[in-house]
C-alpha cells in the first residue's frame, strides 16, 4: 500500500471517527451499567417475591392470572403476556389502555405463576436503568433517535475498518503491541491507542454491528408485518378484535400442541403490533441458551381458539433477535458480562485516547513518516 492510499484511508478514519466519537462515548458509558441491568435493578428496587412452592407444583390457570392482574387495573386490557427467563415463578402482563395503544406507555403487572395472585406493578420509568436504556437506544427521540444512532454506529464500523487498514503497514516496522516509551508523549499515546484498538477490534465490530441492527428493530418489525404476517393472516384482514376473546389458557395449550419441542415465551393479544386483529400470536422458543433466542409464532384464532398457522421467522427477524442479547453480552451469564464490561472500558479508553491525540495534534507531526503518525485503530487520532 503506497503513501497516497494510506493517507486516503487515514482521511476516512479521521472524519468517520470525529463525527461519531462523542456519541460512541455516550453509548459506551451508558452501555456499561446496562450490561448489569438486572443486578442493578435487583439492588436498587424491591419487588414482591413469588411464593415459595415445592418442586413440581403446577402453574396457575392463565385466565385466573390475567383476571388477577386486570383487577388492579380496571378498564384496561392486556397487550402482552410474558414469561421471564430469569423469573419463572412470575408472569408479567403488559397492560395498556386499548389493544392498539402505544405499548411503550404500558404498565407491567407481575402475577404469581403458581398461586395466580397479584404481586406488584412497578413503575420502571423512574429507574436509573430505564433512563440509561432510553439514552442508549434513542436518546428519548423515538424512531428518529434510533436511526440517528444507527448512522453513528455505521460510521463507527467504518472507522474500525479504516483504522485496521491504516494500522497494518506500521506493523512491518514495529512488533505487535510495541509502545515506544522513549518517544514523545503523543507517540506513546498513539501506540497505546493502537494496541488497545487492535485488542478489541473484533468485539467492537460485533457490538457495533449488532447495535446498528438493533436500531432498525422498528423497521424490521414493519417489514415482517407487511410480509410474512400479512400472508399468514390474509383471509382475516380487516376483521375487528372479537368482543369476547377465547380462553388464554386454552390458546397457550393449543400452541404447545401445534409447535412441539418449544415452550411459550410471550403472547401478543389481537390488535397489537405482533399479530393481527383476529389472532393471538403465541411466540414459542427453544429451551437451550442458543435456541431460547430463536422464536416461532403460532397464530390462534382469537374468537374460536382454533390453530391458524405457524412458520419460522424470516432471516432478518432472526438476525435481530440474535443480535439483541449479543449486543449486551447476555448469552453466558455473569462471566460473559464481566468480559463485556472490561472490553467496553477498553473501548472507552480507545475513544478517549483518539480524541486526545486529535485535540493535541502538533503541526510538526504532519512532517513525520506516514507509518509513524497514521496508525490509529479507531478513534479520531490523526
Amino acid at each position: 500500500m503506497n503513501t497516497r492510499t494510506i493517507r486516503r484511508w487515514s482521511w476516512v478514519h479521521k472524519w468517520t471517527s470525529l463525527v461519531c466519537t462523542a456519541f460512541l462515548l455516550m453509548l459506551c458509558i451508558t452501555g456499561l451499567p446496562l450490561i448489569f441491568k438486572d443486578e442493578i435493578d435487583e439492588l436498587l428496587h424491591e419487588e414482591v417475591a413469588a411464593a415459595e412452592v415445592p418442586a413440581g407444583t403446577p402453574k396457575a390457570d392463565l385466565d385466573r392470572v390475567v383476571a388477577a392482574g386486570l383487577a388492579q387495573h380496571p378498564g384496561q386490557v392486556v397487550q402482552f403476556l410474558i414469561w421471564d427467563r430469569d423469573e419463572p415463578d412470575k408472569v408479567t402482563l403488559s397492560v395498556g389502555k386499548s389493544y392498539d395503544s402505544d405499548p411503550t406507555k404500558n404498565v407491567f403487572v407481575h402475577v404469581d405463576a403458581h398461586t395466580g395472585t397479584y404481586l406488584d406493578s412497578p413503575d420502571v420509568t423512574h429507574r436509573l436503568t430505564y433512563i440509561l436504556l432510553k439514552l442508549h437506544t434513542d436518546m428519548f427521540a423515538d424512531l428518529p433517535g434510533k436511526l440517528f444512532l444507527g448512522l453513528m454506529g455505521l460510521l463507527f464500523v467504518v472507522a474500525i475498518v479504516s483504522g485496521v487498514v491504516v494500522y497494518a503497514p506500521s506493523m512491518r516496522k514495529l512488533e505487535f503491541g510495541t509502545v515506544r516509551r522513549h518517544r514523545p508523549r503523543r507517540v506513546r499515546w498513539l501506540d497505546l491507542h493502537n494496541l488497545l484498538g487492535v485488542v478489541t477490534v473484533g468485539w467492537a465490530l460485533a457490538v457495533g454491528f449488532t447495535g446498528v441492527v438493533n436500531t432498525w428493530a422498528d423497521v424490521i418489525l414493519k417489514i415482517w408485518q407487511f410480509g410474512q404476517l400479512a400472508e399468514m393472516t390474509g383471509p382475516f384482514k380487516g376483521m375487528p378484535v372479537p368482543q369476547n376473546l377465547h380462553s388464554i389458557e386454552a390458546v397457550v395449550q393449543t400452541a404447545k400442541r401445534e409447535v412441539p419441542g418449544m415452550i411459550p415465551f410471550f403472547v401478543a393479544y389481537p390488535g397489537t403490533p405482533f399479530t393481527s386483529t383476529a389472532h393471538f400470536a403465541v411466540f414459542m422458543r427453544g429451551d437451550t441458551p442458543l435456541t431460547s433466542r430463536l422464536l416461532k409464532p403460532a397464530l390462534i384464532n382469537a374468537a374460536t381458539g382454533e390453530f391458524t398457522d405457524s412458520r419460522d421467522l424470516p432471516w432478518y427477524v432472526t438476525a435481530l433477535l440474535v443480535s439483541q442479547p449479543l449486543h449486551f453480552g447476555d448469552y453466558g451469564g455473569m462471566p460473559l458480562k464481566i468480559i463485556w464490561a472490561v472490553l467496553d472500558i477498553i473501548t472507552i479508553m480507545v475513544l478517549g485516547s483518539g480524541l486526545y491525540l486529535w485535540l493535541w495534534r502538533a503541526p510538526r507531526v504532519r512532517r513525520e513518516p506516514a507509518a509513524e503518525i497514521a496508525a490509529p485503530s479507531y478513534g479520531p487520532s490523526a
